[in-house]
């Protein structure tokens, strides 16, 4: 009878602490009843969305794409080959095998994305279409499309680009919108809050530029080669960044490297497009100085876009029909360019550019001539050309660099500033490889 008075006593309890009580039994009923319940109903919402999304890829949404980023994690770390690596990054730097493991298990977490379709499609997708038109005219350049409706359904595709400019991402996010999602490989500029967050829930995954140790590389390898063998559409920029020349710049065999060496012939195919861009990268101050102006415009309503963008698909090209005598991924790599340098489109501003620079063009009628000639030359080519015709093409470019400071004008008269001479010889040399003449065109 004494123990049950005690046990019926009244005890007296601090606010605080009654109300941590509290707190404690909601977590432990939110998590032990309710939040089971609402994640299997948002799942299952979740499933039917792709599901229907599914019904109009062409490609549809990978399963290895929709695991779990935590248990994707798991799999990395205790991948066979990350597990060498694991051992061998303790011996070498002297520290017990559970540092280096929760090390590789940091550059796991830091790699692997954690895709959603509904921040893709209803948030990335809508963006990337949005700035693409509101900023430039996009045109479709080299497209086959006979050749890329034959791909295997089953075979992993890879779109590989050469790089322009960060927009660069956008623009073939809005292009292939309605064959597949593309996983991309982001550079560092990408990891700052809450940027690396959403770019993440889009299916991108970091890579590290600099300060890439053995243990790193092998991570980083084993996500490229699961996301591949499990048949993720991705998009790589061979040149490991932005042309500062115009030029295409010597491929990076990093990312390729370790796709190519993990293929077995006789399993899935691995299929990469070549894909060229028509871009230009602007400096910081320019980028300020554009925005602003950009917005200016747009309140007064006279804002005309910043120019046609362009991007041209090529022959795709099968690795399990590929053969080379020697290091084969260097030799997809040097293929991989060629058909990429072939579909570089060709628009207005490097023709006029390539007229100012290599024609060496100081009036209106002689770069029409000049411009006329290449128009004539390309044709013959069965190259794609601008849409427009020449006169207002050339009228409408010349406007756009005066404008810049490019050029100045006086009557008919075209003079290069000082600044205009380096933006234009990096127009004309993106182009210059449709010319033989221009092989030995220079840039800064």
């Amino acid at each position: 009878m004494r123990s049950l008075i005690r046990m019926t006593q009244t005890v007296t309890l601090p606010i605080w602490a009654f109300g941590l009580i509290l707190l404690f039994a909601a977590v432990t009923f939110a998590s032990h009843f309710l939040f089971p319940s609402v994640r299997w109903f948002f799942r299952k919402r979740a499933e039917r969305v792709i599901a229907r999304l599914n019904e109009k890829l062409a490609r549809p949404i990978e399963p290895f794409k929709l695991a779990r980023r935590y248990d994707m994690i798991n799999r990395l770390v205790y991948d066979p080959e990350v597990n060498k690596a694991i051992v061998a990054h303790a011996k070498s730097n002297g520290v017990p095998e559970n540092v280096a493991f929760e090390k590789a298990r940091f550059y796991a977490r830091e790699i692997v994305p954690g895709f959603s379709a509904t921040a893709y499609f209803m948030v990335g997708l809508r963006l990337a279409r949005w700035l693409s038109r509101a900023l430039y005219r996009v045109r479709l350049g080299s497209f086959d499309r006979e050749a890329l409706e034959k791909i295997d359904p089953e075979a992993t595709v890879i779109f590989v680009m050469n790089h322009r400019s960060n927009m660069d991402y956008v623009l073939v996010t809005h292009l292939v919108s309605r064959a597949s999602t593309l996983s991309y490989a982001v550079g560092e500029w990408a990891r700052v809050w809450p940027l690396s967050g959403i770019i993440r829930m889009m299916g991108a995954y970091f890579i590290r530029r600099r300060s890439r140790t053995a243990l790193y590389r092998q991570v980083l390898a084993s996500y490229v080669q699961m996301a591949t063998e499990g048949g993720v559409t991705q998009a790589i920029f061979p040149e490991g960044g932005l042309s500062l020349t115009g030029r295409l710049a010597e491929p990076k065999l990093g990312l390729l490297n370790y796709i190519v060496s993990n293929f077995e012939r006789g399993g899935r195919d691995v299929i990469f497009v070549p894909v060229g861009l028509r871009r230009f990268r602007p400096s910081a101050w320019t980028v300020f100085r554009s925005v602003s102006n950009y917005l200016w415009l747009r309140l007064r309503g006279r804002f005309d876009g910043f120019g046609t963008a362009s991007v041209g698909f090529g022959k795709p090209l099968e690795l399990a029909g590929f053969k080379a005598d020697g290091d084969l991924t260097k030799a997809v790599a040097q293929e991989l360019m060629a058909r990429i340098e072939q579909v570089v489109p060709v628009l207005a501003a490097p023709l006029v550019a390539r007229a100012l620079v290599v024609g060496g063009a100081r009036t209106k009628a002689d770069v029409a001539a000049f411009v006329d000639a290449a128009l004539t030359d390309l044709k013959s080519r069965q190259m794609p050309l601008p849409r427009r015709t020449g006169k207002d093409m050339i009228s409408d470019t010349l406007d756009r660099f005066a404008l810049r400071k490019l050029i100045d004008r006086e009557g008919e008269t075209v003079t290069l500033t000082g600044d205009g001479q380096e933006v234009l010889d990096y127009y004309a040399a993106t182009i210059a490889h449709h010319f033989a003449g221009d092989a030995n065109l220079t840039t800064p």
